[in-house]
Order: C-alpha cells, then structure tokens, then sequence
C-alpha cells in the first residue's frame, strides 16, 4: 500500500473514532443500546426470573380502579383503603415500601380522622426507616404529599424524588443519584428515591470520591455523572407486580401467610400501572411483552380477564417498574459499565482499522462480503459485551464502519485504483494477465532491470508460412493468423506461460516467469502437445477456421537460466527474456524441419519434465545436433504425448527408432537404414530423416573421429 493510501486509511479510520465519541453521536448511541437489549434478550432470554427480584410493584392497576372500594371513587379517598395493605406489607417484613404516587391532597381536612389508619402506618413504617413518600421536584414549586402525610413520615427525612432522567431523544436509560435540595437555606444533596430505597435495605451509607459515589467499596457505575446506567431485564415479567385490589382483600381476610410469601426482604415499590398513566419510553422499548405477564400470584380476588391484554405490546413501561429496575441493579451489584466517550472511540476504532484494511485490500466484491463478517462478529461482541454489563460501541460503531468503507472504497476507485485501472487497460492487450498483476502488486512503475532465473522458454512457427501468405489477401491473412495465434496463447496461458511476443507468425512464450513455477519445464511440453493436438483439429474443422489452409507449426523448447525482466531504452521497453537458453530454443523450433518433426525438446527439458509429478511422457531421443553459434551439442527428443493417451503404433515406433538410433551411433549405419525403412517406422518424417544422414554415411564412412553429432549449419 502507498504511503498517500495509507495517510487516507489512517485519517478514516481517526476521523471515524472521533464521530463514534463525538456527542453528535448520542442519539445513536442511545438507539445502539436499545438495541443490544433487544438482541441480548433474543439470545439468551431472561437472566432473572420474579422469584429472584429484590424488589416488587403494588400496582394501582386497572383492576383496582374497576374494583370496590376503590371503582369510583376519587383517589383522594384511596389512603384509608390502602392502609391495611401498607400495615399488612411491612408486619410481613419488607425491607423498604416507597411509594411512586403522590397524594397532595386528602380529605382528612374535610373529615377528620378518615386517614387514621394510613397515617398510623405511615408513621409507624418510618420510624423504623422502611416507608419512603415521593415527591416531584419542580423547581420552586414540587408536587408534595399532604401535610398530615408529610408529618406523619417526618418530612424530608422519609420524603424522597421521584423524577427520572431523559436523554435527548425522551428516553430513560439512566437514573438519577442524588438531588440538589434546600434544607432551612442550606444547600445539600438528597439520594433519590430508588437509591434511598437500595440503600436502606442493604443499611449502607455512600462514600463520596473525587471520582464518583462508592458503595459497599464499588463504585456504582454512572456515578461521576451522577447517573447511573440502567441494566433493563427484557419480557416485562422479571420484576413480579400485584394488584392493590386483591391485595386489599387479602389484607380483608387477613392472610399473612401471602404478604410474608411474597414481601419479606423486598423493596415495595407502590405505584400507577395504567394503560396511559405515568408510562415511560426507556431503553427495554424493543423487548417489552405483554404487561399481565408482570402480575404474579393471586390471594383472594380472581384475576378479571375482561382487563386482561396479553396480545398488547407496548414500548414504553409504568414509571415504577424504572424505579425497580435501579434497585435491582444497586442490590445486584451495579448497573451498567460504559466506556466512556474515549473508550467508545478506541473501541470503535478496532473495527474501523479492520474495515479500512479490508476496504483497501481487497476487491470490491470480497469486501461486500468482508463487511458483512465484521458486523456479525461486532455485533456478537456487542451482545456479549452486554450480557456482562458492559456496554459496547454497537451501532455507532457500524455507522462509522459504513460510512468509513464506502469512504475508503470511493477513494480507491477515484483515486487509489485509478493508475492500476488505467495501467491494467494498457497492458492488458500486450502482457499475460499475471505480468500485469505483478506490475500492479509492485506499486511502482516498471523500470529497466531484470533477474537471472530458471525457466523454459518455447518458440513455435508456422511452417510455409511465406507460401501461406502469398496465397491470401492482407485482410484474410490476419484473419488467419489472429484465429491460430488466439487459439495456441489461450493454450500458453492455460498451462502457466505467458506469450512474451509475437513476431509475425511466430510465437515465443515463457514459462516459469514472472510467476514461479517449480514444474515450468513439464507445463511448457504440455502444452506444445496441446498446442499441436489443437492445431491438427482446427485443420480439419469443416467450419474451416483457416479458410480451406491447413497450417503446421514448428516448436522449440529449452530450459536454462535466462534474464528475465524489463529490456529496452529509458524511454521503451519490454518485460522479455533473453540469453542462450532463449537463442537455443529458437534454433530448436528451426531444427525441426531437418527431422520432419513438430515439436523439439533439448535435454535439459525432458530432466526437467521427468523429474516433475504427472503422467509419464512418452518421449524418443532423435539425435545429437550442434546449432549454428553454438559449440557445445545437445542431445534432443521429440515429445510424443502422454503416456496412456498414445495409441500402441507410437510406442512401436518410439521403440524401433531407438534401436536404429543406437545402430546409427554405432557405425551399423545399413542396419539403421533397414530398420527406419521397415514398418513401423516406414513414412515417418523423422525416420526419413535419420535413413538419408545413415545413408550418406554408410557410402562415405566417417572417420575415427566420428562422435555422432550433427552439425546445423542454417539457424
């Protein structure tokens, strides 16, 4: 990657990590952990059941305004029925009963000692520190209890708030720690509500850091803030609620066996649970279920069906069942744990990094698909994170993966990918497609140089191709020779070579380079085969692709060191091959029309080919020859296809040529012509060849310094 690619994926990647922590961000942060619930509690469903709750709801349900003493009558009216059930709730041992509903006014003023018994339960429950009223802080002017109510719990020291805290976009996912408050002119801090609540019923008092409020020697989550995460339990079932009209009658009947059963130990949370009253949007809006499901065991009435709507799922919650949820989370150990806005960014800032390397790596359809894996792993991590009350940077992270990606992808295409896709388009057409990648992976221009390497290099020619040529116009001789050269460098490049040039009819092509390949020596004889096979079936093709001609090539193949690399001028050049390896295959390929065959290997081809895995060639040796230019000789065999694809008359005269050869090199040059003149191989080119050299020989001997090679004068 270059550097001016690498600044560009660095500075995404910031950027991205900087609008994850950025406060833009939060109302997406806020949806992202709504979510996480969501998808928290389809994996691994509730973590606790209602038995479980530290805390409970005493409902002012729908069934308790529908049933007598409470149907019809103002709630101003609703403290002396309430009594018992307070009384009987604290006999039963409730840790703490704080009550989510206010009454500001009574009719106690109107009748005199109507509200005896609530008050009497009220003032006994707070002596002992286990009954808290609500009230709601308005600025100046706070929605209180009445007065006698106030008095009977001892004012501010059993009267606590009751306001929650919304986020930008309404909704409650924290909940407020301590209040501002005025005692006699002095200012001060009072816990709200639900911590008062938790921390009467673990008897703890809070210790005050620099860092946040401290409890039992954790610090509770949120705290510096002054709000504390909410770790919502998803169903609507996890915290049990009963209704204060059967627990009224319970109380009538004087049932003490239930009350202990169910509130012993508990924090009771008294408050309204209507369809429409005092409900709130808070982060469980995605997993609420049926409300009913909430309402746990019965004492005396039966439950009213005619009230009952377990097909209704609503998003937002009673205000009460919020009130709970903190408690739980204080007496289960702490809500939940954010990372802050740094920590959201560094954490962001993993996935981001991945995203950008797969956005300027890989292809544009492999990081579709790339993407997609990281989102699912992201979003698994997410819900775990959760699931151990850790909040993740989940869908802001995802959001700035997106728009990261799609960033990095764009300027790969407008800029990046621009040289590459214009280099490609230039060179596509002129160099194999694996030269053209390694240009691309070398993310610099191609320059003059090369290196010494190990390859095989194949000249093949169109034999007559002068007479082929005078025999059809310009326009039908390129029509021919751009259907044979298309059909033989599809085959080049089939087998791992690539075509290095054409030069006229002639083809030289290179195996073994610029991409490695250990068995470049066998892949370049099979493919002259192909090649050859090719060439005879396009021959007698009836569509007749070489207008009614039938063609023959002529192919050389050497294995060596060569130079391989760029060649030419500063200003022009080519990625080619050359040396001695390169000049010897081309005397090879010319060598052929002196032995009437089509394809001609040096030795060092066939070692090569032998030595690599596949079928075994069938192969036979032709003789010993001395190029033009060249001193030292070389053994050369002609290919005849592979073993168990050559029918058993190439074997025979694989075999008898052989055996001519030997009496050939032996000076028995009459018996080599008897055999190369009878079947089989009677009328083969190569055959011919070797009788007429035997021939001469056999009427003027050699002399003693005779070793068997023949010179090629012509190249």
């Amino acid at each position: 990657m270059k550097r001016r690619d690498l600044a560009a994926a660095v500075a995404a990647v910031v950027l991205g990590a900087l609008a994850v922590a950025s406060p833009l961000a939060d109302t997406l942060r806020g949806v992202s952990l709504d979510v996480a619930f969501a998808l928290r509690h389809a994996v691994f469903g509730p973590r606790h059941g209602p038995a479980e709750s530290p805390s409970v709801v005493v409902a002012l349900d729908e069934e308790t305004y529908r049933t007598p003493p409470f149907a019809g009558v103002p709630q101003a009216f609703w403290p002396r029925e309430m009594a018992p059930v307070l009384a009987a709730v604290l006999d039963a041992g409730a840790s703490v009963v704080a009550f989510d509903v206010i009454f500001p006014t009574s009719v106690e003023r109107f009748i005199p000692g109507f509200e005896r018994d609530w008050l009497r339960a009220l003032r006994a429950g707070a002596r002992e520190g286990r009954v808290i009223l609500g009230k709601v802080q308005h600025g100046a002017s706070p929605i209180v209890p009445f007065q006698g109510q106030s008095v009977a719990v001892g004012h501010d020291a059993n009267i606590r708030a009751t306001n929650l805290f919304r986020d930008a976009d309404e909704v409650i996912r924290r909940a407020p720690l301590l209040f501002d408050v005025e005692n006699a002119g002095a200012a001060g801090k009072q816990a709200s509500i639900g911590f008062e609540a938790a921390l009467r019923a673990r008897a703890a008092k809070p210790e005050l850091r620099a860092d946040g409020l401290f409890l039992d020697g954790r610090r509770i989550p949120g705290s510096h803030a002054n709000a504390m995460p909410l770790d919502f339990e998803g169903g609507g079932a996890d915290i049990p609620a009963f209704s204060l009209a059967d627990l009224r009658a319970c109380a009538e009947k004087g049932d003490t066996a239930f009350f202990e059963k169910h509130f012993r130990g508990k924090v009771v949370f008294v408050g309204a649970v209507l369809d429409v009253e005092d409900r709130k949007l808070t982060a469980r809006r995605f997993m609420t279920g049926p409300e009913d499901a909430a309402f746990a065991d019965r004492c005396a009435l039966p439950r009213r069906t005619d009230i009952v709507r377990e097909d209704v799922l609503r998003d937002s919650i009673p205000g009460v069942f919020v009130h709970a949820t903190f408690v739980n989370n204080l007496l289960r150990g702490g809500g939940l744990r954010e990372l802050g806005r740094a920590g959201e960014g560094l954490a962001a800032g993993l996935l981001l990094a991945a995203t950008a390397a797969v956005a300027m790596l890989l292809p544009a359809a492999g990081a579709a698909l790339a993407f997609a894996g990281l989102a699912a792993v992201w979003t698994a991590a997410s819900v775990l994170a959760l699931h151990f009350a850790l909040v993740w940077p989940f869908l802001t992270a995802l959001a700035a993966s997106f728009a990261v990606g799609a960033a990095l992808l764009g300027y790969r295409f407008a800029v990046a990918d621009r040289d590459k896709r214009l280099l490609r388009r230039s060179f596509a057409l002129y160099l194999a497609p694996t030269m053209v990648d390694r240009l691309l992976a070398a993310e610099a221009p191609p320059e003059l140089g090369g290196e010494e390497r190990e390859i095989t290099v194949m000249f093949s020619d169109v034999a007559g191709f002068t007479g082929l040529s005078e025999g059809l116009t310009p326009q039908q001789l390129v029509q021919v020779m751009n259907v044979y050269l298309s059909a033989m460098t599809d085959i080049v490049e089939e087998y791992g070579g690539f075509v290095d040039k054409y030069i006229g009819d002639a083809i030289v092509a290179v195996f073994g380079a610029p991409v490695d390949d250990r068995n470049h020596a066998r892949n370049a004889v099979e493919a002259a085969i192909a090649c050859n096979a090719k060439l005879a079936e396009m021959n007698d093709d009836p569509a007749k692709p070489f207008l009614g001609h039938r063609l023959k090539a002529r192919i050389g193949l050497n294995a060596g060191r060569a130079l391989v690399g760029n060649i030419g001028s500063k200003k022009r050049f080519n990625y080619t091959v050359m040396g001695d390896t390169v000049n010897l295959a081309s005397r090879l390929e010319g060598a052929n029309k002196y032995f009437g065959t089509n394809v001609m290997c040096s030795d060092a081809v066939r070692a090569l080919a032998d030595s690599a895995p596949g079928t075994p060639i069938v192969w036979r040796e032709l003789d010993r020859v001395q190029v033009k230019g060249r001193a030292k000789p070389v053994t050369i065999y002609e290919p005849m296809g592979l073993d168990g694809e050559t029918d058993p008359g190439t074997e025979a005269r694989a075999a008898a040529f052989a055996q001519a050869l030997g009496l050939y090199r032996a000076r028995d040059f009459a018996g080599a012509c008897t055999i190369l003149a009878a079947p089989p191989l009677a009328g083969d080119p190569a055959a011919l060849s070797l009788a007429e050299r035997a021939a001469a020989l056999d009427a003027e001997p050699p002399g003693p310094g005779w070793d068997g090679v023949t010179a090629l004068d012509a190249k």
